[in-house]
């Protein structure tokens, strides 16, 4: 019995990473590797924006929201007040942190701009690994080291491994931080996962489980209330024109396993995306949603904190902090589903 693998001459005939430098556009000059998983699923890995991930389709569907700005090169000084908004491409994951997340703020402590600096720093590639057809071995992978350091200041270290494995629609993603610094530092780390249409059109189901509440609790949010159906998505909504967003805050649930599951389900599509985390890791999710015409996107962000900020954080004696050499490790597994049989069991 001859294994299909005997038929193929290179690997990229059924998948694998494809690294190039974009030459157009904002982005140009920018390092990014395409990875194809066979499976129907591919994704654009940014090498130049911390290792985030840009565009990611399933078959003819994409997954991902993509903001007006496109993908420019990373922008290192982006970091006050807003300015991380005029540098932010949207795109299936931006990476918050490493140690704020939330609004511009400023204290005894310094001042910090919108979820941190991190999304705005090349990654130094460690390795790529391409399947071995040769040996059987379907996995792929890119593992690079990020730096978020200042002189004087904290010192922080993430290392990230994204995998996949061909005939798999799943993206394995593996970091560590490491305060490589002499001194304890603040540490807040967010997972901003960006879907769009068509995964995300009016009817689409958001699922998750837990507790909730309203980031803001002043009455002001249209969405996250008791009199609201916030897990169906909505048609763009006037309210939500311009910077109009409403946003959740769960303590979400985990399983026997410690695990947590959170996601997007279409069925007129039949077309779910599962993430999945451990809530030992990331105890927190927030639901950010924004119904604005031609700006139509949900976001499903598993953190260490809410966005709430590193003030607010230290305040109710959240914060955590690194000591020196002290690291952190955080597992997230995102999971395209395309069948009633594997999606049922998560709504």
């Amino acid at each position: 019995m001859h294994h299909p693998f005997d038929k193929i001459s290179h690997h990229a005939q059924v998948g694998g990473i494809e690294t190039s430098v974009l030459d157009n556009g904002v982005g140009r000059g920018s390092r990014i590797a395409w990875f194809n998983t066979g499976s129907g699923l591919r994704f654009k890995v940014l090498i130049d924006r911390g290792l985030d991930i840009a565009e990611a389709f399933y078959n003819e569907h994409s997954l991902a929201w993509l903001s007006n700005r496109g993908f420019m090169p990373a922008q290192p000084l982006a970091d006050r007040g807003l300015d991380w908004l005029t540098t932010w491409g949207g795109g299936l994951l931006t990476t918050c942190g490493l140690t704020h997340v939330g609004g511009p703020e400023s204290d005894e402590s310094g001042e910090r701009g919108l979820h941190g600096p991190f999304s705005n720093i090349p990654a130094e590639i460690e390795s790529i690994i391409q399947p071995n057809l040769l040996t059987g071995n379907r996995m792929m992978s890119i593992t690079a080291s990020i730096r978020q350091a200042r002189v004087f200041g904290p010192d922080m270290v993430l290392h990230r491994t994204i995998s996949a494995e061909l005939g798999s629609p799943v993206i394995h993603i593996r970091d560590v931080v490491t305060n490589a610094g002499n001194s304890p530092a603040p540490h807040m780390f967010l997972y901003h996962f960006n879907f769009g249409w068509p995964l995300v059109n009016e009817g689409t189901k958001i699922f998750w489980k837990g507790n909730w509440s309203p980031r803001h609790e002043d009455g002001k949010n249209r969405i996250f209330n008791q009199y609201t159906d916030f897990k169906t998505c909505p048609p763009p909504m006037d309210a939500h024109k311009g910077s109009g967003e409403d946003v959740g805050v769960i303590d979400i649930e985990a399983d026997e396993l410690g695990l947590c599951s959170c996601g997007l389900y279409n069925e007129r599509l039949e077309l779910a995306v599962q993430l999945q985390f451990a809530k030992h890791q990331l105890p927190w999710l927030t639901n950010w949603q924004h119904w604005g015409k031609y700006e139509y996107v949900t976001g499903l962000e598993p953190g260490t904190h809410p966005p709430i900020g590193q003030q607010a954080a230290r305040k109710e004696n959240r914060l955590i902090m690194l000591e020196p050499g002290e690291t952190r490790q955080y597992d997230v597994q995102l999971n395209v589903l395309s069948t009633k049989e594997l999606i049922q069991p998560l709504l």
